[in-house]
């Protein structure tokens, strides 16, 4: 599986991302609904933030869980002490799964780093029976992610190579509104719904949020770890002083909205 997200510490990430991710699933399983008995596949599960949500959510018969990092794979089976679980390196476009073999497909924060967006769904849709559900969430890299418009922005006005990578971030595929229904629309699911979820991250204080980064998680660590010593610190003081925002060091709490789309996979002819 090609993707662009880079991963490097499962201990970051969460401070990074995971701990986000917990949040929102909560919201996402809500959305994409669930109920006991099902086999669920999490596709593209990181450190395990969705597949254990499912757990506590439902009484499920099997939760397969995929992801192309070795890393969070690593971390998601230290944590695992559910039978019902199993985490697996593979493919998004290729799942190793025969047909109809999963009542649904869900995949929280992962769509927008692989370059074959449309592949990847393709697949879920495969592995999911008629009648079942295929569901994902993403970021709304653009208008919804005040924190890391803070981020790139101010790093552009330092940088002006971040201006390119800003843009790279804000236009992920299926990012934008409607981009994800138009995507299961085409391939065939009925009754699509596409939806904004929203949740709150919120920052003990600028070490909080500058910390992950800084240690080269994702998309943003890997932005950071490419500049020199001196560029760092530039960035490090320029966000600091955005952060705060002329007011005392300390909690500041960021909106972030993910777009959600759900759909039916069809009988076969």
């Amino acid at each position: 599986m090609s993707t662009t997200f880079h991963a490097r510490n499962a201990h970051a990430y969460q401070q990074f991302m995971g701990r986000w991710s917990r949040r929102l699933a909560r919201k996402f399983i809500a959305f994409a609904g669930l109920a006991d008995g099902e086999r669920i596949l999490d596709v593209g599960c990181g450190t395990g933030s969705l597949t254990f949500a499912l757990a506590e959510a439902a009484n499920l018969a099997k939760i397969a869980a995929i992801d192309d990092s070795e890393i969070y794979l690593a971390a998601a089976r230290a944590h695992n002490k559910d039978p019902r679980i199993s985490f697996e390196r593979a493919d998004a476009c290729a799942l190793p799964f025969e047909d109809a073999c999963f009542d649904r497909a869900m995949s929280l924060l992962v769509l927008h780093f692989i370059p074959e967006t449309e592949r990847a769904v393709g697949e879920m849709c495969r592995v999911v029976r008629p009648g079942g559900t295929v569901a994902a969430t993403v970021w709304d890299t653009f208008g919804g992610m005040p924190n890391q418009r803070m981020f790139w922005d101010t790093a552009a006005m330092l940088d002006p190579a971040a201006g390119v990578a800003r843009g790279r971030s804000y236009f992920r595929p299926m990012t934008k509104a409607n981009q994800m229904k138009e995507t299961w629309t085409r391939l065939g699911l009925l009754r699509v719904e596409e939806t904004a979820l929203m949740i709150r991250m919120e920052f003990a204080d600028f070490g909080d949020f500058w910390d992950p980064i800084a240690a080269g998680e994702a998309t943003l660590g890997q932005y950071v770890a490419g500049l020199s010593h001196d560029a760092q610190q530039r960035l490090e003081r320029a966000l600091r002083a955005a952060y705060e925002g002329n007011e005392p060091d300390g909690p500041r709490s960021f909106a972030a909205v993910a777009w959600a789309c759900r759909g039916i996979v069809p009988d076969t002819p």
